[in-house]
C-alpha cells in the first residue's frame, strides 16, 4: 500500500513563518507578557512570603531529621507548649501569624548573587600557567595525566588567590607522584616557571610538600625596612642579626619603627659555651649592608663585652667606637691589625689555661676569662693583599685559635667579607663560621655556596641595603632585614639615626675636650709619632674596665727592660708555671705571672700580662694593654 504524503502546509517551513510573525500572533504575546509581569508585580509579596514558608519548612525538616530519636519526644513537646501558650494569649493567634509572615518575607527575600570563581582575564592566566608545567608535570605512558595540553586546570590548581592588580599572590597545586620532588635540580626547573608566568620582581616563597604532592606558591612583601637600631629585649649571649618573616619564626620582639612601637620576628644569634653557631661570616656585594650588620652587632656586644675591631677596608667606619669602654682597638693597618690578632688569639689561649686550672682546683673560672671577647674582621681579605706585598704574615692566621676554640673561652669572631674575595677567606674561617649571611642581590647559586642550602625564595635584582639571607648552623634559609646602623660620623647619617646610634654606644673613657695630643691621636686613630712616645710604664696587673675584678691580677712587668718593647705582648707558658701555680695555689698565677725576657740573663721567654686590658694603637700600630685607668702603657724601642 502506498504512503500518503503529508499535507504541503505541515512540510512548507514559509507558512509556519509568517504564521508566527503575523501581527495578531505578536499582539497576543505581548498582551500575555504584560498579564505576567502585572500579576507578579502585585502577587510578588504572596510569592515572596511563599518562597520563605517553602524554606523555612525545609528547613524545619531537616532539623527534624538530625534530631536524634530520643530527643524528638522532649522537642515536640516543646514546640506544642508553645502553640498553646500562643493560643491562650490574648491575640496570640494574630501575633503567631504576623511573626509567621514576617520570618517568610525574610527568609524568601531575592538575595543578589555573589560572584565566585576567577574572572575571563584571572581563567587565562592560569590556564597559561597550567599549559606552561605540562612538560614538567607529565609523561608517556601516563593513562590519567594530571597535566595535559588542553586539560582542566581546575583538577591541578586547588587554591588560587589574586591581588587587585590581577597577580597571583597564592596558589596551591597538585602534582603528580611520580615527580622527582627529592631533586633540587626538579624543584629549581618548576621554581623558575612559576617565577616567570607569576610575574617577575617579586619575591615568592615555595612550600613543597612531599607527603601530600603539593606545592604552595606565596607572594612575600617587602620585610620592613624602617627598624632603626634600638635596645632590643635579649639575654646575654644573644645577638639581632636583623628581622625576618612572621611565619618563619615563632618569636617576637617589641621595636620602635618612626612613631609606633610593634613586635617583630627576629633573627636571633646565640654565642657562648652552649652555642652550636659560635662564629659569623657575612659575605655580600659592596654597598649591601655588611658594614652596617657588622656595626649593629658590636653595639649589641658592648652591653656585656668587649670588642676588638679590624677594618680591612680601611674607609674609618669603625671611628665612632673609637675610645669607648669595651672598645679594646679599632685597627685598620697592617701592623696594627696583626698585633691585634696576635694578641686576640694569645688571649684565647690564656683564658683557656686560667678556666682550665680553675676547674682542677674546684673553683669557678675567673670574671675576666667569662666576659666576652668578640673579634670583628671587616675584609681581612684586603689586608692579606697587602701582607702579601710587604712578606707578612696573613692576619687570618691569627683567627685560627680564636674560631678553634673561641666557644670555649667566651671569645666570638665575626668576619665580613665580599664575594669577589671569598676564595681567598683561610680554611679555618670557612670551616668554623657556622652561622652564614649573604646580603644584597645573589643567585640562588650563590646562596647555596654560601649557605649550604637554596633559599625556598626567588632572589630578586634589586633590593635595599640589609636585605639577604641568613641561615644559623642546619636551620632552614631565613630572610633578613638588617636593623638601620649608619655611621654617626657620616655626613649623609639623618640627624634621627645618628642620635640612635649615639645613644647606644657608652661614654668616651676620655672627653675630647680634655685629651691630651696624645689622646686626640687615639681617637681619632692616628699613630703617634715616634719621638713622641711617652716613657715606659709598669703594668699593674689591674683588670679592664667593665671586665669585673679577677683574682689572677699579674704582678708588676717592666716593659722598658724588655728587649722586645716594641712588639706586643705575648701569652706564653713557663716551663715551671705549673709549679709555680701549684705553690701559690692560685689558678691563673701561672699564666698571669711575668718571667724575664729573653736576653736579660734568662733562658725563658717572655710571658704576657696576666689581666685582659684594653688596647691602644701607638706608634708603630701595635696595640698596648692597658690597665684599670684606661693609661696606655707605651716603652721608648
Amino acid at each position: 500500500m502506498a504512503r500518503r504524503p503529508l499535507p504541503r502546509i505541515l512540510t512548507d517551513s514559509a507558512p509556519l513563518a509568517r504564521m508566527a510573525n503575523s501581527p495578531s500572533l505578536a499582539r497576543s504575546r505581548e498582551l500575555a507578557r504584560t498579564a505576567a509581569d502585572s500579576a507578579s508585580d502585585v502577587l510578588h509579596p504572596l510569592i515572596t512570603i511563599g518562597r520563605g514558608l517553602r524554606r523555612l519548612g525545609a528547613a524545619g525538616r531537616g532539623r527534624w531529621m538530625e534530631t536524634p530519636r530520643e530527643s524528638r519526644g522532649p522537642l515536640a513537646f516543646f514546640v506544642g507548649a508553645c502553640v498553646l501558650v500562643m493560643c491562650l494569649v490574648p491575640y496570640g493567634p494574630l501575633l503567631a501569624l504576623i511573626t509567621v509572615m514576617g520570618a517568610g518575607a525574610w527568609a524568601g527575600r531575592e538575595r543578589t548573587p555573589v560572584e565566585t570563581g576567577p574572572s575571563e582575564a584571572e581563567r587565562e592566566r592560569l590556564q597559561a600557567l597550567y599549559e606552561a608545567l605540562v612538560p614538567y608535570f607529565s609523561v608517556e605512558g601516563d593513562t590519567g595525566p594530571l597535566y595535559a595540553y588542553g586539560g582542566d586546570w581546575e583538577r591541578a590548581f586547588s587554591e588560587y588567590v589574586f591581588d587587585d592588580a590581577g597577580r597571583i599572590e597564592r596558589l596551591q597545586l597538585k602534582y603528580p607522584a611520580y615527580f622527582t620532588d627529592g631533586e633540587d635540580q626538579s624543584r629549581v626547573r618548576i621554581e623558575q616557571v612559576l617565577y616567570a608566568k607569576a610575574g617577575r620582581g617579586r619575591e615568592y616563597h615555595f612550600g613543597w610538600d612531599e607527603l601530600s604532592n603539593q606545592l604552595t606558591l606565596t607572594a612575600l612583601g617587602a620585610l620592613p625596612a624602617d627598624i632603626a637600631a634600638q635596645r632590643f629585649v635579649t639575654a646575654p649571649g644573644e645577638t639581632v642579626l636583623g628581622f625576618t618573616d612572621p611565619d618563619a619564626v615563632q618569636r617576637t620582639l617589641p621595636v620602635t619603627a618612626g612613631e609606633e612601637t610593634r613586635d617583630a620576628p627576629p633573627v636571633v644569634w646565640r654565642t657562648g659555651p652552649r652555642a652550636t653557631e659560635p662564629h659569623l661570616l657575612v659575605l655580600g656585594q659592596p654597598g649591601t649592608g655588611a658594614t652596617t650588620l657588622l656595626r649593629s652587632i658590636a653595639v649589641q656586644a658592648l652591653q656585656h663585652g668587649d670588642v676588638l675591631v679590624v677594618d680591612g677596608s680601611g674607609t674609618g667606619e669603625y671611628g665612632c667606637l673609637s675610645g669607648r669602654p669595651g672598645v679594646l682597638a679599632v685597627e685598620s693597618g697592617l701592623a696594627g691589625a696583626l698585633a691585634a690578632l696576635e694578641w686576640a688569639s694569645h688571649e684565647t689561649e690564656r683564658r683557656l689555661i686560667t678556666a682550665n686550672r680553675a676547674r682542677q682546683a674546684g673553683r669557678a673560672a675567673p670574671e675576666d676569662t667569662r666576659r666576652p671577647l668578640w673579634i670583628i674582621a671587616d675584609r681581612p681579605t684586603a689586608l692579606a693583599h697587602v701582607a702579601v706585598a710587604e712578606g707578612r704574615d696573613d692576619p687570618q692566621r691569627w683567627l685560627q685559635v680564636p674560631l678553634r676554640h673561641g666557644r670555649a673561652a667566651q671569645v666570638t669572631v665575626v668576619v665580613a667579607d665580599q664575594f669577589e674575595s671569598a676564595e681567598l677567606l683561610s680554611d679555618p674561617v670557612r670551616a668554623h663560621t657556622k652561622a652564614r649571611v649573604v646580603l644584597g642581590p645573589a643567585t640562588a647559586e650563590e646562596v647555596r655556596a654560601v649557605l649550604g642550602a637554596p633559599p625556598h625564595t626567588t632572589p630578586t635584582a634589586s633590593v635595599p641595603p640589609g636585605r639577604g639571607y641568613a641561615r644559623l648552623g642546619s636551620a632552614p634559609v631565613l630572610r633578613l632585614q638588617v636593623p638601620a646602623t649608619p655611621d654617626p660620623l657620616d655626613d649623609a647619617t639623618g640627624q634621627k639615626l645618628r642620635q640612635a646610634v649615639l645613644s647606644l654606644l657608652p661614654e668616651r673613657t676620655v672627653p675630647a675636650d680634655e685629651a691630651g695630643p696624645a689622646d686626640e691621636a687615639e681617637l681619632t686613630g692616628e699613630a703617634r709619632p715616634t719621638g713622641q712616645a711617652e716613657p715606659a710604664e709598669p703594668v699593674t696587673g689591674g683588670k679592664p674596665e667593665g671586665a669585673g675584678e679577677s683574682a689572677d691580677a699579674a704582678g708588676p712587668v717592666d716593659l722598658a727592660k724588655s728587649a722586645e718593647a716594641d712588639r706586643p705582648v705575648r701569652l706564653r707558658k713557663s716551663p715551671d708555671a705549673d709549679a709555680t701555680a701549684e705553690a701559690e695555689g692560685d689558678s691563673g698565677g701561672a699564666a698571669a705571672d711575668a718571667v724575664p725576657a729573653a736576653g736579660t740573663g734568662s733562658g725563658d721567654t717572655a710571658e704576657p700580662v696576666g689581666a685582659a686590658g684594653r688596647m691602644r694603637t701607638v706608634g708603630d700600630g701595635a696595640p698596648r694593654p692597658v690597665n684599670g685607668s684606661a693609661k696606655a702603657v707605651r716603652a721608648e724601642g
